[in-house]
């Protein structure tokens, strides 16, 4: 096994475990770095934290741990 499927194994397990505190740290990311830009990019913020999470909540193949 290699050092990535090492990582992605404990990434889904981490999102299994506790995916509502990581979506709460997703969103404290964006909304920090929305205000650190003045709130200009905040659509484009969202749309990656959004992304981010359809992403970790997948990692497993299916869409149960984020909200």
């Amino acid at each position: 096994m290699g050092v990535f499927d090492n990582l992605k194994d404990k990434a889904t397990g981490a999102v299994d475990d506790h995916g509502d505190k990581v979506s709460d740290g997703l969103d404290k990311a964006g909304d920090f770095a929305d205000e650190k830009t003045g709130g200009e990019h905040g659509d484009k913020i969202d749309k990656g934290t959004d992304f981010a999470k359809d992403k970790l909540d997948g990692l497993d193949g299916q869409d149960d741990d984020i909200q």
